[in-house]
């Protein structure tokens, strides 16, 4: 009896020990994840990676799984000689590259337009009127005087200016700060010139190519920094559909979305505009960035 009692109690501590072993694999072999940690400096679609076009203003492409990004950052007071209200201005208060902003901070979209004014730009003003949609608009100074009937017809239709640079220059950043502040101010000067009194609130850099410095000096003539949201680089003339699809698929509520009326051939623009414009006015409520 004995030996069958010590044989018992052998074998129940060994069900102990294996029934122990197997309870701790089964923990380890299937650790809990971690959440994924956010990658800095990245902000859904507007992320640049600096190719420029012939007259370029896009520096970056959709991605399929991009989404855009919530609420822009703090508000700041929409008085005379600032940032409007709606959309600040100061260095690092945006999401975007630099501080620049790439949402309305609304659940409105915004849409602008690069690189006019251009033949395009009234073809895209027609369909705007068609769906009552008002736009922004980001001039390159040097073109507005030959265009000043196009400039004063944006204006007169409710529409905001954007300050685009004098020239254009795709290595603004890298100027001095007063050669940066001269291609801002040569632009409102020519603008004031067709639309005297006109707000100047906002500022895009060429190409997307975003400095400290451009913003900065931007803020201290009372402008805003805007990149994008959503950018199908339309400036690339990819096929109709394919336009069409980046900006549908990519808009979401405050998205600024970039598109182009100048700066080259931008018929396919225009076309796909006839099946954009419809779209986004059913699903989303359409701004001009504000200027008060």
């Amino acid at each position: 009896m004995a030996w069958r009692r010590m044989a018992i109690l052998a074998l129940a501590a060994m069900t102990l020990v294996v029934g122990g072993c197997g309870t701790a694999h089964a923990v380890t072999a299937h650790p809990s994840k971690a959440p994924a940690a956010a990658q800095p400096g990245v902000q859904n679609d507007a992320v640049d990676d600096g190719q420029p076009d012939p007259a370029p203003s896009s520096a970056s492409s959709p991605r399929a799984s991009g989404s855009p990004s919530g609420p822009a950052g703090p508000k700041v007071r929409g008085k005379s000689g600032t940032p409007p209200a709606g959309l600040s201005g100061s260095p690092g208060s945006g999401h975007g590259p630099f501080g620049s902003m790439t949402t309305t901070g609304s659940a409105a979209v915004a849409l602008t337009f690069d690189d006019g004014p251009f033949p395009y730009t009234s073809q895209v003003l027609d369909l705007l009127a068609r769906y009552h949609i008002k736009a922004t608009f980001c001039v390159i100074g040097r073109q507005v005087a030959a265009n000043a009937e196009l400039i004063k017809r944006i204006v007169a239709e409710g529409h905001t200016l954007c300050d685009h640079t004098w020239s254009h220059d795709l290595n603004l950043r890298n100027r001095s700060a007063d050669q940066i502040r001269a291609e801002m101010q040569k632009t409102i000067d020519a603008i004031h010139a067709v639309v005297p009194g006109v707000p100047m609130k906002y500022f895009r850099e060429p190409g997307g190519m975003w400095s400290a410095q451009t913003v900065s000096i931007a803020v201290s003539l009372g402008m805003a920094s805007i990149h994008w949201a959503v950018d199908p680089s339309d400036w690339t003339r990819p096929p109709i559909q394919v336009i069409i699809n980046r900006v549908l698929s990519h808009t979401g509520p405050g998205s600024i979305v970039l598109m182009h009326d100048g700066g080259g051939d931008r018929s396919n623009t225009v076309v796909a505009l006839r099946t954009i414009l419809p779209n986004l006015v059913s699903r989303f409520t359409l701004i001009a960035l504000p200027t008060t």
